[in-house]
Protein backbone atom coordinates (compact mmCIF):
# COMPACT_ATOMS: atom_id res chain seq x y z
CA UNK A 1 0.00 0.00 0.00
CA UNK A 2 1.33 3.36 -0.98
CA UNK A 3 1.34 6.29 1.97
CA UNK A 4 -0.60 9.09 0.81
CA UNK A 5 1.36 12.33 1.58
CA UNK A 6 -1.35 15.08 3.09
CA UNK A 7 1.42 17.64 3.51
CA UNK A 8 2.22 19.60 0.59
CA UNK A 9 5.31 20.66 2.08
CA UNK A 10 6.26 16.93 2.11
CA UNK A 11 5.31 16.26 -1.42
CA UNK A 12 7.01 19.18 -2.80
CA UNK A 13 10.26 18.64 -0.72
CA UNK A 14 10.47 14.71 -2.40
CA UNK A 15 9.63 16.61 -5.85
CA UNK A 16 12.52 18.51 -5.26
CA UNK A 17 14.76 17.16 -3.53
CA UNK A 18 15.81 13.77 -4.86
CA UNK A 19 16.24 15.27 -8.39
CA UNK A 20 18.44 18.23 -7.02
CA UNK A 21 20.40 15.88 -4.86
CA UNK A 22 20.99 13.24 -7.97
CA UNK A 23 22.41 17.06 -9.57
CA UNK A 24 24.92 17.48 -6.86
CA UNK A 25 26.23 13.73 -6.52
CA UNK A 26 26.78 14.17 -10.39
CA UNK A 27 28.50 17.93 -9.72
CA UNK A 28 30.52 16.58 -7.17
CA UNK A 29 31.81 13.85 -8.74
CA UNK A 30 32.92 16.15 -11.94
CA UNK A 31 34.34 18.78 -9.15
CA UNK A 32 35.92 15.24 -8.00
CA UNK A 33 37.70 14.56 -11.40
CA UNK A 34 38.21 18.11 -12.31
CA UNK A 35 40.22 19.09 -9.02
CA UNK A 36 42.14 16.07 -9.06
CA UNK A 37 43.43 16.31 -12.76
CA UNK A 38 43.87 20.36 -12.03
CA UNK A 39 46.08 18.84 -8.68
CA UNK A 40 48.14 16.42 -10.94
CA UNK A 41 48.76 19.25 -13.36
CA UNK A 42 49.86 22.50 -11.13
CA UNK A 43 52.00 19.69 -8.82
CA UNK A 44 53.73 18.57 -12.10
CA UNK A 45 54.41 21.76 -13.15
CA UNK A 46 55.87 22.46 -9.74
CA UNK A 47 57.92 19.50 -10.31
CA UNK A 48 59.00 20.45 -13.42
CA UNK A 49 59.72 24.29 -12.82
CA UNK A 50 61.81 22.82 -10.04
CA UNK A 51 63.91 20.79 -12.30
CA UNK A 52 65.13 23.24 -14.90
CA UNK A 53 65.60 25.64 -12.17
CA UNK A 54 67.94 23.00 -10.74
CA UNK A 55 69.82 22.25 -14.15
CA UNK A 56 70.36 26.24 -14.75
CA UNK A 57 72.04 26.69 -11.12
CA UNK A 58 73.99 23.40 -11.70
CA UNK A 59 75.28 24.35 -15.04
CA UNK A 60 75.93 28.20 -13.44
CA UNK A 61 77.72 26.85 -9.81
CA UNK A 62 79.40 23.70 -11.67
CA UNK A 63 76.97 21.51 -9.32
CA UNK A 64 78.63 23.50 -5.92
CA UNK A 65 75.35 25.12 -5.06
CA UNK A 66 71.59 26.01 -5.73
CA UNK A 67 70.46 29.65 -5.65
CA UNK A 68 68.79 31.12 -3.01
CA UNK A 69 65.12 31.49 -5.43
CA UNK A 70 65.78 28.27 -6.62
CA UNK A 71 65.71 26.72 -2.53
CA UNK A 72 62.50 28.54 -1.86
CA UNK A 73 60.96 27.16 -4.86
CA UNK A 74 61.61 23.91 -3.47
CA UNK A 75 61.24 24.84 -0.06
CA UNK A 76 57.36 26.26 -0.85
CA UNK A 77 56.57 25.34 -4.50
CA UNK A 78 52.87 24.56 -4.13
CA UNK A 79 52.80 23.83 -0.52
CA UNK A 80 55.45 20.96 0.14
CA UNK A 81 58.78 20.36 0.68
CA UNK A 82 60.54 18.89 -2.82
CA UNK A 83 63.84 17.00 -3.24
CA UNK A 84 66.04 16.71 -5.70
CA UNK A 85 69.01 14.74 -7.04
CA UNK A 86 71.34 14.87 -9.68
CA UNK A 87 73.98 12.77 -11.66
CA UNK A 88 76.46 13.00 -14.51
CA UNK A 89 76.47 11.54 -17.30
CA UNK A 90 79.28 8.55 -16.08
CA UNK A 91 76.92 8.18 -12.88
CA UNK A 92 78.76 10.19 -10.81
CA UNK A 93 76.60 11.79 -7.77
CA UNK A 94 76.85 15.72 -8.59
CA UNK A 95 74.25 17.63 -5.74
CA UNK A 96 71.12 17.11 -3.86
CA UNK A 97 70.18 13.61 -2.16
CA UNK A 98 72.32 10.86 -2.24
CA UNK A 99 69.05 8.18 -2.99
CA UNK A 100 66.65 9.35 -5.24
CA UNK A 101 63.40 7.10 -5.14
CA UNK A 102 63.45 3.65 -7.36
CA UNK A 103 62.50 3.99 -11.13
CA UNK A 104 59.97 2.02 -12.55
CA UNK A 105 61.02 -0.90 -15.31
CA UNK A 106 58.34 0.12 -17.67
CA UNK A 107 60.28 3.93 -17.90
CA UNK A 108 62.44 4.24 -20.92
CA UNK A 109 66.89 4.47 -20.57
CA UNK A 110 66.47 7.36 -22.91
CA UNK A 111 63.13 9.68 -22.27
CA UNK A 112 63.48 12.35 -24.57
CA UNK A 113 60.68 13.93 -22.34
CA UNK A 114 60.34 15.03 -19.04
CA UNK A 115 58.85 11.33 -17.39
CA UNK A 116 56.40 11.54 -14.29
CA UNK A 117 55.63 8.20 -12.00
CA UNK A 118 54.88 7.48 -8.52
CA UNK A 119 57.27 5.63 -6.28
CA UNK A 120 57.88 5.51 -3.03
CA UNK A 121 60.54 7.21 -0.90
CA UNK A 122 61.59 6.51 2.75
CA UNK A 123 58.16 4.36 2.90
CA UNK A 124 56.16 7.19 1.92
CA UNK A 125 54.73 7.88 -1.41
CA UNK A 126 55.77 10.05 -4.03
CA UNK A 127 55.73 11.98 -7.28
CA UNK A 128 58.55 12.00 -9.17
CA UNK A 129 59.81 13.78 -12.24
CA UNK A 130 62.98 12.47 -14.05
CA UNK A 131 64.29 15.22 -16.79
CA UNK A 132 67.38 14.85 -18.63
CA UNK A 133 69.31 18.26 -19.69
CA UNK A 134 72.07 18.08 -21.69
CA UNK A 135 74.78 21.08 -20.73
CA UNK A 136 78.47 21.37 -19.52
CA UNK A 137 79.69 21.16 -15.21
CA UNK A 138 83.18 21.48 -14.36
CA UNK A 139 84.33 20.63 -18.28
CA UNK A 140 82.02 17.74 -18.71
CA UNK A 141 79.38 17.87 -21.03
CA UNK A 142 76.51 15.67 -21.60
CA UNK A 143 73.04 14.57 -20.78
CA UNK A 144 73.15 15.24 -16.84
CA UNK A 145 69.87 13.54 -14.80
CA UNK A 146 67.57 15.15 -12.64
CA UNK A 147 65.23 13.64 -10.86
CA UNK A 148 62.92 15.55 -8.26
CA UNK A 149 59.90 14.34 -5.89
CA UNK A 150 57.68 15.31 -3.69
CA UNK A 151 55.35 13.67 -0.80
CA UNK A 152 51.71 12.64 -2.85
CA UNK A 153 49.94 13.56 0.03
CA UNK A 154 50.71 17.26 -0.37
CA UNK A 155 48.63 16.46 -3.63
CA UNK A 156 45.45 14.86 -1.76
CA UNK A 157 45.47 17.57 0.92
CA UNK A 158 45.05 19.98 -1.91
CA UNK A 159 42.50 17.80 -3.38
CA UNK A 160 40.97 17.48 -0.14
CA UNK A 161 40.28 20.68 0.90
CA UNK A 162 39.30 22.03 -2.44
CA UNK A 163 36.38 19.00 -2.51
CA UNK A 164 35.48 20.12 1.44
CA UNK A 165 34.91 23.55 0.11
CA UNK A 166 32.82 22.30 -2.80
CA UNK A 167 30.99 19.93 -0.77
CA UNK A 168 30.20 22.34 1.88
CA UNK A 169 28.89 25.16 -0.70
CA UNK A 170 26.75 21.84 -2.47
CA UNK A 171 25.38 20.91 1.10
CA UNK A 172 24.57 24.87 2.18
CA UNK A 173 22.23 24.93 -1.13
CA UNK A 174 20.54 21.52 -0.77
CA UNK A 175 19.52 23.14 3.10
CA UNK A 176 18.96 26.25 1.77
CA UNK A 177 16.22 25.01 -0.96
CA UNK A 178 14.52 22.22 1.51
CA UNK A 179 14.16 25.51 3.77
CA UNK A 180 13.36 27.85 1.35
CA UNK A 181 10.20 24.55 0.01
CA UNK A 182 9.21 24.50 3.77
CA UNK A 183 8.37 27.93 4.92
CA UNK A 184 7.86 29.31 0.91
CA UNK A 185 5.04 27.23 0.58
CA UNK A 186 3.49 28.32 3.65
CA UNK A 187 3.62 31.88 2.86
CA UNK A 188 2.43 30.65 -0.85
CA UNK A 189 -0.81 28.81 0.42
CA UNK A 190 -1.40 31.75 2.78
CA UNK A 191 -4.29 33.12 0.26
CA UNK A 192 -5.23 29.16 -0.33
CA UNK A 193 -5.94 28.78 3.64
CA UNK A 194 -7.88 32.65 3.59
CA UNK A 195 -10.14 31.31 1.09
CA UNK A 196 -10.93 28.12 2.79
CA UNK A 197 -11.65 29.86 6.35
CA UNK A 198 -13.77 31.99 4.38
CA UNK A 199 -16.00 29.68 2.50
CA UNK A 200 -15.68 27.55 5.87
CA UNK A 201 -17.85 30.61 7.39
CA UNK A 202 -20.45 30.05 4.70
CA UNK A 203 -23.72 27.96 5.34
CA UNK A 204 -25.43 25.92 3.15
CA UNK A 205 -27.19 28.09 1.57
CA UNK A 206 -25.12 30.73 0.47
CA UNK A 207 -24.12 29.46 -2.62
CA UNK A 208 -22.74 32.45 -4.35
CA UNK A 209 -19.74 32.74 -6.65
CA UNK A 210 -16.43 33.36 -4.52
CA UNK A 211 -15.17 36.59 -5.17
CA UNK A 212 -12.04 36.78 -3.39
CA UNK A 213 -8.65 37.38 -4.80
CA UNK A 214 -6.60 34.14 -4.79
CA UNK A 215 -2.99 33.57 -6.92
CA UNK A 216 -3.46 33.03 -11.11
CA UNK A 217 -2.48 29.20 -10.38
CA UNK A 218 -5.30 28.93 -8.26
CA UNK A 219 -7.56 30.37 -10.22
CA UNK A 220 -8.69 27.69 -12.30
CA UNK A 221 -9.77 25.35 -8.90
CA UNK A 222 -11.78 28.84 -7.96
CA UNK A 223 -13.44 28.60 -11.28
CA UNK A 224 -14.32 25.23 -11.40
CA UNK A 225 -15.67 25.88 -8.02
CA UNK A 226 -17.79 28.15 -8.86
CA UNK A 227 -19.04 26.53 -11.53
CA UNK A 228 -19.73 23.89 -9.49
CA UNK A 229 -21.68 26.22 -6.73
CA UNK A 230 -23.69 27.47 -10.31
CA UNK A 231 -24.68 23.67 -11.04
CA UNK A 232 -26.15 23.07 -7.16
CA UNK A 233 -27.71 26.31 -7.04
CA UNK A 234 -29.71 25.58 -10.18
CA UNK A 235 -30.18 21.91 -9.25
CA UNK A 236 -31.94 23.01 -6.01
CA UNK A 237 -33.83 25.45 -7.43
CA UNK A 238 -34.74 23.09 -9.97
CA UNK A 239 -35.68 20.55 -7.41
CA UNK A 240 -37.55 23.18 -5.58
CA UNK A 241 -40.13 24.25 -8.00
CA UNK A 242 -40.30 20.63 -9.30
CA UNK A 243 -41.13 20.04 -5.12
CA UNK A 244 -43.74 22.67 -5.36
CA UNK A 245 -45.60 21.94 -8.94
CA UNK A 246 -45.25 18.26 -8.16
CA UNK A 247 -47.38 19.14 -4.51
CA UNK A 248 -49.97 21.13 -6.57
CA UNK A 249 -50.69 18.71 -9.38
CA UNK A 250 -50.73 16.09 -7.28
CA UNK A 251 -53.06 17.59 -4.60
CA UNK A 252 -55.58 17.05 -7.10
CA UNK A 253 -55.77 13.72 -8.33
CA UNK A 254 -54.98 12.05 -5.00
CA UNK A 255 -57.75 13.72 -3.54
CA UNK A 256 -60.00 12.50 -6.41
CA UNK A 257 -58.63 9.03 -5.65
CA UNK A 258 -59.77 9.45 -1.80
CA UNK A 259 -63.30 10.84 -2.47
CA UNK A 260 -63.60 8.05 -4.86
CA UNK A 261 -62.47 5.47 -1.96
CA UNK A 262 -64.84 6.97 0.24
CA UNK A 263 -67.60 6.68 -2.20
CA UNK A 264 -66.96 3.34 -2.73
CA UNK A 265 -66.90 3.25 0.74
CA UNK A 266 -70.37 4.57 1.18
CA UNK A 267 -72.01 3.19 -1.69
CA UNK A 268 -76.02 2.31 -1.08
CA UNK A 269 -75.64 -1.18 -3.19
CA UNK A 270 -72.90 -3.46 -4.81
CA UNK A 271 -73.69 -2.04 -8.40
CA UNK A 272 -73.24 1.44 -7.31
CA UNK A 273 -70.05 0.22 -5.35
CA UNK A 274 -68.94 -1.19 -8.68
CA UNK A 275 -69.60 1.43 -10.79
CA UNK A 276 -67.66 4.24 -8.17
CA UNK A 277 -64.79 1.02 -7.72
CA UNK A 278 -63.85 1.16 -11.82
CA UNK A 279 -64.09 5.45 -11.32
CA UNK A 280 -61.69 4.61 -8.80
CA UNK A 281 -59.03 2.31 -10.55
CA UNK A 282 -59.17 4.83 -13.68
CA UNK A 283 -58.38 7.85 -11.47
CA UNK A 284 -55.52 5.81 -9.61
CA UNK A 285 -54.36 4.53 -13.22
CA UNK A 286 -54.03 8.74 -13.90
CA UNK A 287 -52.54 9.27 -10.31
CA UNK A 288 -50.12 6.91 -11.25
CA UNK A 289 -49.33 7.90 -14.90
CA UNK A 290 -49.17 11.68 -12.88
CA UNK A 291 -46.57 10.27 -10.86
CA UNK A 292 -44.28 8.25 -13.27
CA UNK A 293 -44.23 11.43 -15.69
CA UNK A 294 -42.98 13.76 -12.77
CA UNK A 295 -40.57 11.25 -11.71
CA UNK A 296 -39.45 10.96 -15.17
CA UNK A 297 -39.09 14.94 -15.34
CA UNK A 298 -36.70 14.69 -12.50
CA UNK A 299 -34.74 11.70 -13.83
CA UNK A 300 -34.36 13.72 -17.12
CA UNK A 301 -32.56 16.69 -15.17
CA UNK A 302 -29.21 14.80 -14.27
CA UNK A 303 -26.55 16.15 -15.88
CA UNK A 304 -23.95 13.81 -16.24
CA UNK A 305 -25.81 11.77 -19.15
CA UNK A 306 -22.90 12.67 -21.77
CA UNK A 307 -20.08 11.69 -19.19
CA UNK A 308 -21.41 8.34 -18.93
CA UNK A 309 -23.04 7.99 -22.01
CA UNK A 310 -22.56 5.17 -24.61
CA UNK A 311 -22.70 5.14 -28.43
CA UNK A 312 -26.11 4.78 -29.47
CA UNK A 313 -26.87 4.38 -33.50
CA UNK A 314 -30.12 6.23 -33.85
CA UNK A 315 -31.19 4.33 -37.03
CA UNK A 316 -31.81 1.44 -35.53
CA UNK A 317 -32.89 2.84 -32.00
CA UNK A 318 -35.79 5.16 -34.14
CA UNK A 319 -36.75 1.94 -35.51
CA UNK A 320 -36.76 -0.07 -32.03
CA UNK A 321 -38.83 2.86 -30.56
CA UNK A 322 -41.12 2.75 -33.07
CA UNK A 323 -41.54 -1.31 -31.94
CA UNK A 324 -42.13 -0.36 -28.51
CA UNK A 325 -44.95 2.47 -29.35
CA UNK A 326 -46.73 -0.02 -31.45
CA UNK A 327 -46.90 -2.87 -28.47
CA UNK A 328 -47.83 -0.34 -26.47
CA UNK A 329 -50.74 0.90 -28.49
CA UNK A 330 -51.42 -1.40 -30.83
CA UNK A 331 -54.99 -0.46 -31.28
CA UNK A 332 -54.21 3.33 -31.82
CA UNK A 333 -54.77 3.17 -36.06
CA UNK A 334 -51.95 5.38 -36.75
CA UNK A 335 -49.18 4.24 -39.11
CA UNK A 336 -45.79 5.07 -38.42
CA UNK A 337 -43.74 5.96 -41.54
CA UNK A 338 -39.67 5.88 -41.18
CA UNK A 339 -37.11 8.09 -43.42
CA UNK A 340 -33.93 6.99 -42.23
CA UNK A 341 -30.71 7.23 -43.98
CA UNK A 342 -28.07 4.31 -45.27
CA UNK A 343 -25.33 4.73 -43.46
CA UNK A 344 -24.70 4.64 -39.46
CA UNK A 345 -25.78 8.11 -37.48
CA UNK A 346 -24.08 7.99 -34.13
CA UNK A 347 -24.64 10.00 -30.97
CA UNK A 348 -23.16 9.61 -27.07
CA UNK A 349 -25.97 9.54 -24.50
CA UNK A 350 -28.20 7.54 -22.11
CA UNK A 351 -30.40 5.32 -24.27
CA UNK A 352 -32.97 4.81 -22.07
CA UNK A 353 -33.63 8.37 -21.49
CA UNK A 354 -33.65 8.66 -25.50
CA UNK A 355 -35.94 5.96 -26.11
CA UNK A 356 -38.46 7.66 -23.08
CA UNK A 357 -38.05 11.02 -24.70
CA UNK A 358 -38.78 9.79 -28.17
CA UNK A 359 -41.79 7.50 -27.02
CA UNK A 360 -43.20 10.29 -24.87
CA UNK A 361 -43.47 12.57 -28.48
CA UNK A 362 -45.22 9.67 -30.41
CA UNK A 363 -47.81 9.42 -27.21
CA UNK A 364 -48.27 13.19 -27.15
CA UNK A 365 -49.21 13.01 -30.78
CA UNK A 366 -51.42 10.32 -30.17
CA UNK A 367 -53.52 12.21 -27.29
CA UNK A 368 -53.32 15.30 -29.10
CA UNK A 369 -53.64 15.00 -32.52
CA UNK A 370 -57.06 14.21 -32.93
CA UNK A 371 -59.35 11.89 -34.95
CA UNK A 372 -57.99 13.11 -37.97
CA UNK A 373 -54.82 11.86 -37.15
CA UNK A 374 -53.51 8.86 -39.23
CA UNK A 375 -49.46 8.72 -39.51
CA UNK A 376 -46.69 9.95 -38.06
CA UNK A 377 -43.31 9.81 -39.71
CA UNK A 378 -39.92 9.67 -38.14
CA UNK A 379 -37.66 11.52 -40.52
CA UNK A 380 -34.00 10.91 -39.28
CA UNK A 381 -30.87 13.17 -41.36
CA UNK A 382 -27.70 14.53 -40.66
CA UNK A 383 -26.95 18.29 -40.47
CA UNK A 384 -22.80 19.03 -40.79
CA UNK A 385 -21.75 17.67 -36.81
CA UNK A 386 -25.22 17.13 -35.82
CA UNK A 387 -28.06 14.62 -36.16
CA UNK A 388 -31.60 15.54 -37.03
CA UNK A 389 -34.89 13.60 -36.12
CA UNK A 390 -38.12 15.39 -37.14
CA UNK A 391 -41.15 13.88 -35.94
CA UNK A 392 -44.00 14.67 -37.40
CA UNK A 393 -47.74 14.03 -38.12
CA UNK A 394 -51.34 14.24 -39.84
CA UNK A 395 -53.04 15.93 -36.62
CA UNK A 396 -54.78 18.66 -35.17
CA UNK A 397 -51.43 20.58 -34.88
CA UNK A 398 -50.02 23.37 -32.16
CA UNK A 399 -50.78 26.76 -32.95
CA UNK A 400 -47.79 29.15 -33.83
CA UNK A 401 -48.85 30.94 -30.42
CA UNK A 402 -49.02 28.54 -28.21
CA UNK A 403 -45.14 26.73 -28.64
CA UNK A 404 -43.85 28.55 -25.87
CA UNK A 405 -46.94 27.14 -23.52
CA UNK A 406 -46.58 23.29 -25.04
CA UNK A 407 -42.70 23.27 -23.52
CA UNK A 408 -43.92 24.57 -20.18
CA UNK A 409 -44.27 22.06 -17.54
CA UNK A 410 -48.07 21.29 -16.52
CA UNK A 411 -49.26 23.28 -19.63
CA UNK A 412 -51.05 21.96 -22.97
CA UNK A 413 -51.20 24.12 -25.65
CA UNK A 414 -54.44 22.86 -26.39
CA UNK A 415 -55.99 21.32 -23.33
CA UNK A 416 -57.43 17.53 -23.32
CA UNK A 417 -56.12 14.67 -21.47
CA UNK A 418 -52.47 14.28 -20.33
CA UNK A 419 -50.04 15.39 -17.48
CA UNK A 420 -48.39 18.18 -19.18
CA UNK A 421 -45.12 16.75 -18.76
CA UNK A 422 -44.26 14.81 -22.24
CA UNK A 423 -42.84 17.55 -23.85
CA UNK A 424 -40.69 19.21 -21.13
CA UNK A 425 -39.11 15.96 -20.55
CA UNK A 426 -38.26 15.60 -23.90
CA UNK A 427 -36.50 18.85 -23.81
CA UNK A 428 -35.08 18.33 -20.99
CA UNK A 429 -33.40 15.00 -22.33
CA UNK A 430 -31.93 16.90 -25.11
CA UNK A 431 -30.94 19.66 -23.31
CA UNK A 432 -28.58 17.40 -21.06
CA UNK A 433 -27.25 15.84 -24.63
CA UNK A 434 -26.26 19.13 -25.86
CA UNK A 435 -29.35 19.44 -27.87
CA UNK A 436 -32.32 20.95 -28.74
CA UNK A 437 -35.87 20.19 -28.82
CA UNK A 438 -37.89 22.16 -31.46
CA UNK A 439 -41.57 22.79 -32.25
CA UNK A 440 -41.88 23.84 -36.12
CA UNK A 441 -44.20 25.41 -37.95
CA UNK A 442 -46.38 22.99 -40.04
CA UNK A 443 -48.84 23.75 -42.86
CA UNK A 444 -51.09 21.08 -41.42
CA UNK A 445 -50.09 18.97 -38.25
CA UNK A 446 -47.47 18.91 -35.56
CA UNK A 447 -43.88 18.69 -36.31
CA UNK A 448 -40.88 18.83 -33.83
CA UNK A 449 -37.04 18.59 -34.87
CA UNK A 450 -34.65 17.19 -32.46
CA UNK A 451 -31.03 17.66 -32.83
CA UNK A 452 -28.15 15.90 -31.10
CA UNK A 453 -24.62 16.25 -31.74
CA UNK A 454 -23.16 13.26 -33.25
CA UNK A 455 -20.40 11.36 -31.46
CA UNK A 456 -16.67 12.41 -31.68
CA UNK A 457 -13.88 9.88 -31.51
Amino acid sequence: MTMKLKSLRARLILIILPPLLVISLIAAAWQFRTTTDRAENIFDRGLLSAALAISRDVALSDGDAISPSTQRLLNDTSGGLIFYHVYAPDGVFVTGYSTPPVLPTALPDEPTDPQYYNSTYQNEKVRVLRYRDSTVVSGVAGVFSITVWQNADVRSSFVHDVLSRSFAVITLLVLSVAVVVWFGVGLGLRPLLDLERAIAKRNPSELEPIRRAVPAEAQGLVNTLNALLDRISRRISSKDEFISNAAHQLRNPVAGVLALAEAVESAPNPKAAQKRSAELLLAAREASDLTNKLLSFERASGTDILRSGLPVELGTFVRNVGIAFTQQLPDSGVELAYVLPSADVIVTGDKTMLHEAVLNLLTNSIIHGGAELTQITLDLSLDGSNAILVISDDGTGIPADRHIEALSRFSQAGGGPGSGLGLPIASRVLENHDGLLEILESASGASIRLTIPLATY
